[in-house]
């Protein structure tokens, strides 16, 4: 049967899936589990694919970030035949009997991207590594280490072998890509001088606050810069951001939004958010619910606060899981609700939309999804907007 990779967590993972792919081809019949830890639910489902893996009796090995939080846990699993660290997870030797995990603050540059094979229709490109900030809630930098950047002439290399080979759409990602060494807005600049042939470029999560006047310019002027944006903004109340130390306050956010859709109009938004982070009260939960509507967010990606043990946030006097969750739901409820709207209103319009592998989905140029009749993969199709059912379009050729 080969290898199976298993991908959990961020668009970075499912780039470095493909480099799991290719160092461990040969291997023998293994699945790797390619975990997250941004939550510790995220943590479980890696767990339980562990389990689930091991009935099919082949080998399982386990690597990603839960992996470097905790490998004596993992390795303590019957189940699990090797943990592999981050550092590691792209040698083929950590196939081959030689898994460890080392000290992920080990001095290391990121030489070259890793990119996501031809079975995504659009080519998830590493040029980022790593955190040099410490937001109290969060766990990541001490799975990845310091910040790292990919060369942009390996960047450049990399997309160019991806649209040689018919990936039509690149998307540059990273644990904190708008911290990418040199500034994110040249890079894409160079990209987009030096792969003419790349048809649509998109950007995972940015920090708001690192959303220099190059990038700006370049998200609102160039047509192959896909008009999307996903912010990391995690929180609606000032005091609530001071106490994560982000390094935004809400008025920054709200007017970053303003600028982008003053000059882009047709910019959708997306946006990360926490709810019941330790200390929220009902008003500062209403502040992030505002949010959602004073930065028209219509792609939220929403969970819960998570205490993850070695965090700041986790000392912090907490909010009862459950009311976390409620408003959780509730911001959810109105993401949806502003999603659908938007939605309705792309109906009646034209979309070009990126086919995805299964030949009747893909992705507008805002990232609207779109249900079709079959098209061939890979290729970008320009539909007619028939109607919405409020999570998605339907579309037909124009």
């Amino acid at each position: 049967m080969g290898v199976e990779v298993l991908n959990f967590g961020c668009r970075l993972n499912i780039a470095e899936g493909e480099a799991i792919r290719v160092a461990a081809a040969g291997a023998g019949d293994l699945v790797v589990v390619n975990s997250c830890a941004v939550t510790k639910e995220a943590a479980r489902q890696a767990r339980q694919a562990v389990r689930r893996a091991a009935r099919s009796g082949r080998r399982v090995l386990v690597t990603g970030c839960a992996a470097q939080l905790d490998p004596a846990g993992f390795a303590a699993m019957h189940e699990v035949a090797g943990v592999i660290g981050n550092r590691e997870k792209r040698l083929a030797r950590s196939y081959r009997g030689d898994a460890r995990v080392s000290d992920i603050f080990a001095p290391s540059p990121l030489s070259r991207p890793v990119v996501s094979g031809r079975d995504h229709a659009r080519a998830f490109v590493e040029v980022q590594t790593g955190c040099d900030h410490r937001c109290t809630f969060c766990i990541i930098p001490f799975a990845r280490g310091n910040s790292a950047s990919a060369p942009p002439e390996a960047v450049v290399e990399a997309i160019s072998i991806a649209v040689a080979g018919g990936q039509r759409e690149a998307v540059l990602t990273g644990v904190d890509l708008t911290s990418y060494g040199g500034g994110l807005g040249a890079l894409v600049e160079r990209i987009l001088r030096d792969v003419p042939k790349l048809a649509r470029l998109r950007l995972s999560s940015l920090d708001p606050v690192e959303v220099e006047p190059l990038l700006f310019e370049l998200l609102t002027s160039e047509p192959r810069m896909m008009p999307h944006v996903h912010l990391s903004l995690q929180a609606g109340d000032d005091l609530i951001l001071k106490r994560m130390k982000r390094r935004h306050c809400r008025a920054q956010a709200v007017t970053l939004v303003e600028r982008l859709k003053a000059a882009r109009p047709e910019i959708a938004i997306g946006a990360d958010l926490i709810a019941g982070f330790p200390t929220e009260d009902e008003a500062m939960a209403a502040n992030s619910l505002a949010l959602i509507d004073d930065c028209d967010v219509v792609f939220g990606h929403i969970f819960p606060f998570s205490p993850r043990a070695g965090t700041p946030a986790a000392r912090m006097p907490q909010v009862p899981s459950a009311v976390a969750r409620e408003r959780a739901a509730r911001l959810r409820e109105r993401s949806a609700q502003r999603k659908a709207a938007w939605l309705a209103n792309l109906v009646g319009s034209e979309q070009s939309v990126l086919v995805e592998r299964d030949g009747v989905s893909g992705h507008a140029e805002n990232f609207a999804r779109v249900r079709f009749a079959p098209a061939t993969p890979g290729g970008i199709a320009r539909l007619g907007i028939e109607r919405s059912d409020g999570d998605r379009l339907h579309g037909t050729a124009a």
